[in-house]
């Protein structure tokens, strides 16, 4: 089985476990040091929904279509801007050193999603029309990633 994250003109990336596990740890590392505003959170909670040891192995995976991107187009381009930003901080090797392992062929990962998310266009998004499922919908507001680990300097998804 594998996981899929998809964007437009089916485009997507379609991951095996360990590499989402790996894509997924790279992620949630930089939307950890850089979430500040309820968006920031909701997407973080979005990532948590990704971990396999929760959710399941090979059933995980999000479209961006289905992302609650917000209501007016500032908001939507913010969204996007920040979306961008993780990846790039990401892409930087942020707190990588910290991993247990070396994160093999991660920055293709991410270089491959950061491509996708930069040629999507969220004003176009319909939230509404999202498949239902816990892991592949926008949390809502009160179910954000507001907690955190304070030993890893981790968001905490969980209650």
């Amino acid at each position: 089985m594998s996981n899929l994250f998809h964007g437009r003109a089916g485009r997507r990336l379609d991951l095996n476990n360990s590499a989402t596990a790996v894509f997924v740890d790279v992620l949630f590392l930089a939307v950890s040091t850089l979430a500040r505003e309820p968006w920031h959170f909701r997407f973080a909670s979005l990532l948590t929904l990704q971990d396999q040891s929760v959710m399941g192995r090979g059933v995980v995976g999000f479209d961006l279509d289905d992302l609650d991107w917000g209501a007016t187009p500032a908001e939507r381009a913010a969204a996007k801007e920040f979306v961008l930003d993780v990846v790039d901080l990401a892409l930087d090797r942020h707190r990588w050193d910290e991993l247990s392992y070396e994160p093999a062929r991660a920055e293709g990962y991410l270089r491959e999603f950061r491509a996708m998310v930069r040629e999507f266009d969220p004003q176009e998004a319909d939230p509404a029309a999202a498949v239902p499922g816990p892991g592949n919908r926008m949390p809502a507001v009160h179910e954000a990633a507001c907690a955190s680990c304070v030993r890893h300097r981790v968001l905490d998804g969980l209650p």
